[in-house]
Formats: C-alpha cells, structure tokens, sequence
C-alpha cells in the first residue's frame, strides 16, 4: 500500500505546484498593529485586568500564608 508512495507526485490540490507559493511581490513585511490593542482590548481594560489579577495573587498569598501557620492575625 505504501511503497509507491514516494514515487507519486501528485498534490491534494487541482492547482499548479507552481500557483500554490506566493510570490515575492504578494508577501508584506513584518505585521503592525494600528490600534494598539493587545487582545482587542484598550488601555484601560488592560490595566484593570492587570489590578484585579495583582488583588487575587496577594489575598491567595496571604491566605496561604494564614493557613499555613507563617503569620498570625
């Protein structure tokens, strides 16, 4: 079943091998973002994020701290 499977040449597609590779004129440089949104997100929405993500680490650090026994109320 797989020995001829080197010797064949075909493609999966109906077109020329030759259409399938952009050529040098349809390939842009590097990729810029115009709006400056990181995940569709602006600005403000990334900072609040960032802040609520900081309040959660400290009160699951303290808590584990608490538990634990490495500080007192």
């Amino acid at each position: 079943m797989f020995d001829n499977l080197r010797d064949e040449n075909s493609s999966f597609s109906d077109e020329p091998e030759a259409t399938l590779r952009p050529s040098p004129s349809t390939i842009s440089g590097p990729i810029t973002r115009k709006s400056g949104r990181f995940l569709g997100m602006t600005s403000a929405q990334r900072f609040v994020i960032t802040l609520l993500l900081s309040v959660a680490v400290c009160v699951l650090g303290a808590m584990c701290l608490l538990i634990t026994g490495k500080i007192g109320v």
